[in-house]
């Protein structure tokens, strides 16, 4: 799946199961870097997601990775921990909303 496809496929998820972001309240910006880099938003607040291409200006938390590496997690392969640990998941920024990603991701 390409980098594009993942935030695709994300937006639908969350717009089909708001449930999962009761309570959730930040901006979280991915800086995908490798052969299918791109960088994203993901705005979260009142029960609802919006994804937008490109850098955001107040975002809380950054999370930085190879596409190859965020295609592996995002698809189950690679744990979000491990990788953290591993340091092919790098984070900036608020880390109590990095401790959501997995749920987000998924």
């Amino acid at each position: 799946m390409t980098t594009k496809e993942i935030f695709n496929e994300m937006q639908k998820r969350m717009d089909a199961n708001p449930g999962k972001l009761a309570g959730m309240k930040g901006v979280f910006q991915f800086d995908i870097g490798g052969a299918d880099a791109g960088i994203y938003a993901v705005a979260i607040g009142d029960g609802k997601a919006v994804i937008s291409e490109g850098a955001s200006s107040s975002a809380d938390i950054t999370i930085i990775m190879a596409s190859n590496d965020f295609d592996d997690m995002v698809g189950g392969r690679l744990d979000p921990m491990a990788a953290f640990m591993g340091g092919k998941l790098k984070v900036k920024g608020d880390m109590m909303l990095a401790m959501q990603l997995q749920g987000l991701l998924t």
